[in-house]
């Protein structure tokens, strides 16, 4: 697609011819059509390939290809002398059954997916979807990687678009004005393109969008898109087919730059509309999960494809199952399969070993820290799983262990029962809603680098048994039953003892049970194993905790009862970038000591944590009832573009506001020894705020990232940080 960027001369915008049809384009704003109809059914093909690009004769005898020289038979060779090989090919057939009227109910079946050489390879699969996200060319912004553009048809579009009305021409036999359009300045994250109006409806009959050369995306250098679409009435539109090319590098951004070429495209047929759908089809059922939809024969696919596959695309799926013959091959794919997951899998003995990003760690107790665990793994569709872990800490010379056993009997409903059992150095106190289960782990115990010394570690020898069910999709109950002991790692500097019945005490004898709704409206997993992978997407999560401590039971101290809410939501502020809001509130009903108690998330490490408050200490604030607003914008460069030079490092500029507002009775600072030393933030809001700088790097490699941040109010406490700098590894687009 050639774009000629010359722009309109007008004195307004009133004067040009364009800007009338585009008035008349937003006045006529279509809806998609589907949902106008009782019900309705379609099939999608998705067909995603990639390419790698930009090669040439002395790549091609690099010492990386020895014994994999075959792969060049299947080479394409374009104008310019470059050569291109095809390297990946997915294709999937969908279902789509809708019901608006009475209900509204939507089912996405896939029917039908094969995958060259991957067909086992959950995390390339899934690399693959997850660069592409669902667009609608009327919304005011469109999604490409969770990051927003501004659509050439938008209401708002001529904020960031100059539009030239070219040509007359006719499309799929309709008259149809054809309308150039580009960025008023390149360097915003906008498009290019032409779009291509009904004369008579003003409906979007077809458009192209591309990137411009100075597009600010990490690992891309391109954008192509081009969506048709049908419009059966006056009012809506149905989509019917989406092409989205992208060319992504790890490094440079030069045009000659080796590259991946990653092509998608989607075909809409058959639509039928307000013909009776049984309840039955909206219903999860246990065939929708199996792995029967990837053994369809080569009749299948050419039957069911809209066009014939290529000749290169052909190759793909005969080089691909050559390939997996060769052992040099299998070793590059196991090493990014082993950085996508961090997991080593030793496919004879059926066991991932891992985590291989927490083997080392280093904290006050326990001096320099050593992790190793495994886990069972012998499909991506496991319904069971066994995972363990042993650590050894040099200063302290002690060994630690946790070991969890989950079975899931149902995949439908994703009924689960598990039970596991650790003894472990433990950071409590920097995550209000806790994840539950016992491998999950705190950033703050194997913390490298920190501010001042933390020595609040605690010792914990906790067992829990649980069991969970989704009964509706993305919707998941889950009952814990937990039974620990809680003592101080460090007793000369950090003192978790209490009163009991006037009675000192130094262990917290603990046995609970928690009740956990879990929502995940809009989220997409892939495979159905007891482990899923998530698909981007800007999915909310809320999440309401009923905790009951039960005195008497196993040697339990205490009664008592705790409530928990938390909403998390990333949200696409039109060209503004990117919202994150995370919402926490809570409430401990009873008096408990410190090692139960809810304390506000600090973090003394230098690195970044989420959902912590940078300028607080661990054990800062403690409170019985708390609420707390975490608020963090991503401009994606909106500001910093406007600045000579600086612009031309494309960084990108984040804003932050942190909030944290609670209650700690006088009761449950007795119960403690120094409980005098503890309170709320009761007296004011404690909050924070800072700016930071992100897509600091090189080229196409810019994943890091640094946060400043300044303490708002409580500046009169001993050994507070008033200002402080956190950085970190930031990988995505």
């Amino acid at each position: 697609m050639v774009i000629h960027n010359e722009k309109p001369k007008f004195k307004n915008k009133k004067e040009n011819p364009a800007y009338a049809i585009m008035q008349k384009v937003w006045e006529k704003k279509r809806n998609n059509g589907l949902d106008k109809f009782d019900t309705y059914t379609y099939k999608e093909y998705e067909k995603i390939q990639f390419d790698a690009n930009n090669l040439d004769s002395a790549f091609m005898k690099k010492k990386i290809f020895n014994k994999l020289e075959f792969i060049f038979d299947y080479k394409d060779s374009t104008a310019s002398g470059k050569i291109g090989l095809p390297v990946f090919l997915n294709e999937a057939i969908y279902e789509n059954y809708g019901e608006n009227r009475p209900n509204k109910r939507t089912k996405r079946l896939l029917t039908a997916q094969k995958t060259s050489g991957f067909q086992d390879n959950q995390i390339i699969t899934l690399t693959a979807k997850n660069l592409y996200r669902d667009i609608n060319i009327y919304d005011n912004t469109l999604n490409y990687f969770d990051i927003g553009f501004p659509s050439p048809v938008g209401e708002t579009g001529f904020s960031t678009y100059d539009y030239n009305l070219i040509d007359t021409i006719s499309m799929r036999g309709e008259n149809a004005f054809k309308i150039r359009y580009q960025p008023k300045r390149t360097e915003v994250l906008a498009f290019q393109g032409y779009l291509y109006i009904d004369t008579d409806t003003y409906a979007v009959l077809g458009a192209t969008l591309k990137s411009t050369q100075k597009i600010n995306v990490n690992f891309i250098n391109g954008i192509s898109t081009e969506l048709e679409y049908d419009n059966p009435d006056e009012n809506t539109f149905l989509p019917r087919k989406f092409v989205t090319e992208i060319e992504m590098t790890p490094f440079s951004k030069k045009k000659t730059s080796k590259s991946i070429i990653a092509k998608r495209s989607v075909d809409y047929s058959e639509y039928e509309f307000n013909k009776p759908l049984e309840d039955k089809i909206f219903k999860r059922q246990e065939e929708e999960y199996s792995d029967k939809f990837v053994d369809k024969d080569d009749a299948f696919w050419v039957k069911a494809r809209p066009d014939s596959l290529s000749k290169t695309e052909q190759g793909v799926y005969e080089m691909l199952d050559k390939l997996q013959q060769t052992p040099k091959f299998n070793r590059i794919v196991k090493l990014y399969e082993t950085l996508g997951s961090g997991y080593y899998n030793v496919k004879k003995l059926g066991i991932d070993l891992g985590p291989i990003f927490s083997i080392y760690g280093k904290n006050e107790i326990e001096g320099d820290r050593i992790r190793l665990g495994a886990r069972t793994y012998f499909t991506r569709n496991d319904p069971w799983r066994v995972q363990f872990y042993t650590a050894y800490g040099f200063k302290d010379q002690q060994v630690k262990y946790g070991a969890e056993a989950r079975f899931m009997f149902n995949r439908v409903n994703r009924f689960t029962v598990g039970a596991g059992t650790r003894r472990d150095i433990l950071q409590l106190g920097v995550q209000l809603t806790n994840d539950d289960g016992i491998m999950a782990r705190t950033f703050a115990s194997s913390t490298l680098f920190a501010r001042g010394e933390n020595a609040s570690l605690s010792s914990v020898n906790q067992t829990n048994v649980f069991t969970s069910i989704e009964p509706w999709k993305n919707f998941q109950i889950r009952l814990d039953g937990t039974m620990q002991s809680i003592k101080s790692a460090n007793p000369d500097g950090f003192n978790l003892r209490y009163y009991k019945d006037g009675n000192l005490r130094q262990t917290t004898n603990d046995s609970h049970l928690t009740l956990s709704l879990i929502a995940r409206p809009g989220a997409k997993f892939s495979q159905t194993g007891l482990d899923r992978y998530e698909h981007g997407t800007l999915a909310p999560t809320i999440v309401l905790k009923y905790t009951r401590g039960i005195e008497g039971l196993f040697g339990s101290d205490f009664n008592y009862n705790k409530l928990q809410f938390m909403f998390y939501k990333p949200m696409l502020i039109g060209s503004w970038g990117k919202l994150m809001l995370n919402f926490e509130a809570g409430k401990n009903f009873d008096t408990v000591p410190l090692a139960l108690q809810n304390v506000i998330p600090g973090n003394q490490s230098y690195s970044l944590a989420q959902n912590t408050f940078a300028q607080l200490n661990y054990y800062e604030f403690v409170a019985d009832t708390y609420t707390t607003l975490h608020l963090e914008h991503h401009f994606n460069g909106k500001i910093l573009s406007y600045i000579p030079l600086i612009k031309k490092l494309k960084l990108r500029e984040i804003a932050f506001f942190r909030a944290a507002y609670g209650t700690l009775s006088d009761a449950s600072k007795a119960i403690n020894v120094e409980g005098f030393k503890y309170s709320a933030p009761s007296e004011h809001i404690y909050y924070e705020y800072g700016v930071g700088i992100e897509n600091i790097g090189f080229g196409n490699l810019r994943i890091f990232r640094v946060d400043f941040n300044w303490r708002g109010n409580y500046l009169d406490r001993p050994d507070i940080s008033k200002f402080g700098i956190k950085a970190g590894f930031q990988v995505g687009f």
